[in-house]
């Protein structure tokens, strides 16, 4: 595993441990593995959504289903 230095303002750690406490996490690099974890998740669902094609496969996949064509998606 390889070490990222990183600075953060005081404010920011404050608002930081905060939510820690709140929510249980034991130390700020798994909060932050998390939180950075969850952001890619959400850029990639982003590309997702933003392909044309693939949207365009799903909802011809859902017409299918419901007109009993197929019943489960493949993608």
């Amino acid at each position: 595993m390889e070490s990222v230095s990183l600075k953060l303002e005081q404010n920011f750690l404050l608002a930081i441990n905060k939510v820690m406490k709140k929510h249980n996490y034991m130390t700020k690099a798994e909060f932050i593995r998390e939180a950075l974890r969850d952001k890619i998740r959400v850029l990639e669902e982003k590309e997702i959504l933003n392909d044309k094609d693939l949207i365009a496969q799903i909802k011809a996949s859902e017409k299918n289903i419901k007109k009993g064509k197929i019943k489960e998606f493949k993608y």
